[in-house]
């Protein structure tokens, strides 16, 4: 059992944390800071911590666990607010969906300390963002992965996945490298294409008309786009090499298409149907992901 979570950033995936660790009895009390007064506020109401911290230094003051939980973007500014008072045994994790960028600023900022910090992405979230949304049950089941790197503390590691497993996780470990090509072709790509694809409907005169028809289907395939601007702004930035070069093998199969439609090329059009139809039909996604 920690004695005490430090947690930056009370929003959903922090919040809910939170709550997994008091569910699961891990955890004695949280202390958390949030930008925003209110969402600490908010939180603090909802039992998601029981201390509001009136900084980040502050809410890692006295903490043997600490997770950073804000936009990828904002890694490095938090861990060089925090890291006068990074402690021995502390243990440190993110909740980050890129890991490489999220790596190189924990390098830059703590230095001696690094081993101190275990990289987590944990495949789970909602399309609603905010602490209201929090949910004790939010990871339970899913995968999270972890992304150690040579200076990893052996013990910090394996007091990381005991966490994650005893939330009841399915803990894999990747180079900080693979998860980011995994992970701009099954997460980062599909979110682009589903934004894209509502701007497209959007942008035009009879946007009203045409999603006033749609059915089942656009709503699981556009579903994804309903998630946080901010949050997937920084996520294709700081992994935009890897999600580019997505983009373009995307762009072939699609411009493949189009020519059979073109042509009219029914036999390989099905083809390739068919092939996507198989592959689909034939994965079977480990834990429960969504919005990952």
């Amino acid at each position: 059992m920690f004695e005490q979570l430090g947690l930056i950033g009370c929003g959903m995936m922090g919040g809910s944390f939170a709550l997994a660790l008091k569910k699961a009895g891990l955890v004695k009390r949280v202390v958390g800071y949030s930008k925003s007064p209110s969402t600490t506020e908010r939180a603090r109401s909802m039992g998601v911590i029981d201390i509001e911290a009136p900084s980040a230094l502050l809410a890692v003051s006295g903490a043997d666990i600490v997770l950073v939980a804000v936009p990828v973007a904002a890694t490095e500014a938090t861990l060089k607010t925090v890291k006068h008072l990074v402690s021995p045994n502390m243990l440190i994790m993110d909740v980050g969906s890129t890991k490489s960028d999220v790596v190189d600023s924990a390098r830059r900022v703590l230095r001696d300390h690094i081993g101190l910090f275990v990289p987590a992405h944990p495949i789970a979230g909602k399309e609603q963002s905010g602490v209201e949304h929090a949910d004790a049950d939010l990871y339970s089941g899913k995968q999270v992965i972890l992304t150690p790197i040579d200076r990893t503390n052996p013990a910090q590691l394996q007091k990381a996945v005991d966490v994650w497993t005893r939330l009841g996780c399915l803990v894999q470990q990747m180079t900080p490298q693979a998860h980011d090509a995994a992970f701009a072709a099954v997460s980062h790509l599909p979110h682009l294409i589903a934004f894209a694809a509502m701007t497209a409907i959007t942008s035009q005169d009879a946007a009203k008309q045409l999603l006033s028809v749609a059915g089942p289907g656009f709503r699981d395939f556009s579903r994804i786009a309903a998630s946080d601007p901010k949050v997937w702004r920084d996520i294709f930035l700081a992994n935009k090499q890897e999600l580019l070069a997505q983009s373009k093998v995307f762009q072939r199969s699609l411009h493949a298409l189009e020519l059979m439609i073109e042509s009219g090329n029914t036999q390989a059009l099905e083809g390739m149907l068919e092939q996507a139809r198989t592959a689909r039909t034939g994965w079977r996604m480990n834990g429960g992901n969504k919005n990952g």
